[in-house]
């Protein structure tokens, strides 16, 4: 009886830490694409986004064209994440929110601050990449 007991919690510490891993995994993703906007890599930055991406931003809702678009209008100077926080509500979707700090430009206005930011992120068959993504400046 004890050695099934045993079993089952090495069982449960196993899949705690799959998902603290998988959790690091999709947060990195998303440094990942926020680097890749600092450094205006179009094609990595691209990839990180659903062709039928959309985000939802003060200026506007944005498709996968204009969010790339947004690069040249961009000078991100820096940006660190905080508060992160990672959801799976099924296999193939993660719910990601966080603050980030920025500092930098768009559109040649100052737009540094701190924000609170959420993606949404989808498993298909060429892999993970972000259907949805918001910010907001935090007040």
């Amino acid at each position: 009886m004890s050695l099934s007991i045993a079993a089952i919690g090495l069982l449960a510490m196993t899949n705690v830490s799959q998902a603290a891993g998988e959790k690091d995994e999709m947060i990195n993703k998303e440094k990942a694409a926020w680097q890749s906007f600092q450094n205006k890599k179009s094609d990595a930055f691209r990839k990180a986004l659903a062709s039928d991406y959309r985000g939802a931003y003060s200026d506007g809702i944005k498709n996968v064209h204009q969010e790339v678009a947004g690069l040249s209008k961009s000078d991100l100077k820096s940006f660190s994440f905080s508060d992160e926080n990672v959801a799976f509500p099924d296999k193939d979707t993660c719910l990601l929110t966080y603050k980030v700090t920025v500092q930098g430009t768009m559109d040649g206005k100052d737009n540094s601050g701190t924000y609170n930011a959420a993606s949404v992120w989808h498993k298909g068959a060429s892999g993970w990449a972000t259907i949805f993504h918001t910010e907001v400046k935090a007040e």
